[in-house]
């Protein structure tokens, strides 16, 4: 007897994972109505089928709002960093204008055109280095994004969610992000596993 209600518990629990995955099915459906169409072309009933699949237990939202997490706190270091090389900046500025204010006070009137030049090119110079600094960090910091994205894709195709593999193709990105904007919805909606409501 015991043998028979194992059997039928399974089953039961089969058809709440089926209705399960028809709710999430359906949800997705409706949310892609509201993408673009190019996109709601590019999301086959397979793609959207696979999705609600891979977010049936949960998981996938969980390290959703894992890695949204991970990449909130890069971008705050990253801004971080690059408001410290402003703040240098804008320092070295100061501290140059001073110095070149101090000098032109105790310059002989004859020399102040020597001087001047002189302090032109040392300015110059220094604008010179500031946008070196700033271009090597815009760089850096496109580089740790770009990373983050591909940790991201690559996390995401490991966990099996459709449509996520390591890509820089715009069109793609755009589709991923396209696709997280959808599971974000749905877990705001409360689609996470174990909660009915949609």
């Amino acid at each position: 007897m015991d043998r028979y209600a194992g059997v039928l518990e399974e089953a039961a629990d089969g058809t709440r994972q089926q209705e399960r995955h028809y709710q999430l099915l359906s949800a997705l459906q409706s949310l892609v109505k509201e993408l673009p169409s190019s996109f709601q072309q590019r999301l086959s009933y397979t793609t959207l089928s696979d999705l609600a699949l891979a977010l049936l237990d949960g998981t996938v939202f969980e390290i959703v709002q894992g890695l949204l997490e991970i990449q909130h706190l890069t971008e705050k270091s990253l801004y971080n960093q690059r408001l410290r090389l402003q703040n240098e900046h804008r320092v070295l500025r100061q501290a140059l204008r001073q110095k070149h204010q101090e000098a032109q006070q105790a310059c002989q009137p004859h020399n102040l055109p020597v001087l001047q030049a002189a302090q032109q090119r040392e300015q110059e110079a220094m604008e010179h280095r500031i946008r070196e600094e700033q271009r090597a960090m815009d760089q850096k910091i496109i580089l740790e994004l770009d990373r983050k994205v591909a940790d991201q894709q690559s996390t995401l195709e490991k966990a099996g969610v459709a449509g996520f593999y390591v890509t820089t193709n715009p069109q793609e990105l755009t589709l991923q992000m396209n696709l997280l904007e959808l599971i974000r919805k749905l877990q705001q909606r409360g689609c996470q596993a174990g909660k009915a409501a949609l």
